[in-house]
């Protein structure tokens, strides 16, 4: 009655809501340093090519379930459209049943940026309004240099910026080099050897 869907529709950025409250601006920073390079014919291939993968909720609003660090990107940018691929239509659901459907498919990460939980309406309704997390920033920074692999586990970033968040104070983490040189330290514990991605090595 309600099948898959994979057509790809072109929307308003700021007409598109997240499904996670924070992002690591760092990770924005260097996606806007990436466009800024980009000629007029690249970034319209960009756009082509980059689909925000989306489920079709409540009141026919799509909610994006990735790239959302691209998003902020795009709107501090001024880019005013985006395409999206809709993967499922949720639209006839009520708001309850919607989000809990949405989190049990792990599509939606309702924790702030300090971590803490946080109910579903306080979800940002717009990318431009998602929160900064430094530790999330700081996990990018670390998997980029291999402490861990890219893994499909839904938000396993987030996963490592929590781990991070109780190994490194607040106070370090602006001093990119030094958190970065602990996060890799830490990273290749057996402590984190939970975590998705985990690259160490177990003892014995």
């Amino acid at each position: 009655m309600h099948p898959l869907h994979h057509h790809v529709v072109k929307v308003n950025l700021k007409d598109i809501k997240p499904t996670q409250v924070s992002i690591g601006y760092l990770e924005v920073t260097k996606k806007r340093d990436e466009w800024k390079k980009l000629s007029k014919k690249k970034k319209i291939a960009l756009l082509d090519e980059h689909w925000f993968p989306s489920i079709l909720g409540p009141k026919k609003e799509y909610y994006i379930i990735d790239h959302h660090h691209l998003g902020m990107a795009l709107h501090l940018e001024q880019q005013v459209e985006v395409n999206l691929t809709v993967l499922k239509d949720m639209s006839w659901l009520d708001k309850n049943t919607f989000w809990r459907v949405m989190e049990f498919h792990q599509w939606v990460h309702p924790f702030d940026e300090r971590g803490q939980r946080v109910a579903f309406s306080e979800i940002p309704t717009n990318v431009s309004k998602l929160k900064d997390d430094p530790y999330r920033s700081l996990a990018g920074l670390a998997r980029d240099e291999g402490a861990f692999a890219k893994d499909l586990t839904p938000f396993s970033e987030f996963l490592w910026a929590d781990f991070f968040r109780t190994k490194i104070p607040k106070k370090k983490i602006s001093n990119w080099d030094e958190s970065l040189h602990l996060a890799l330290q830490y990273a290749k514990g057996e402590e984190a050897s939970y975590l998705p991605g985990w690259a160490g090595k177990v003892a014995g």
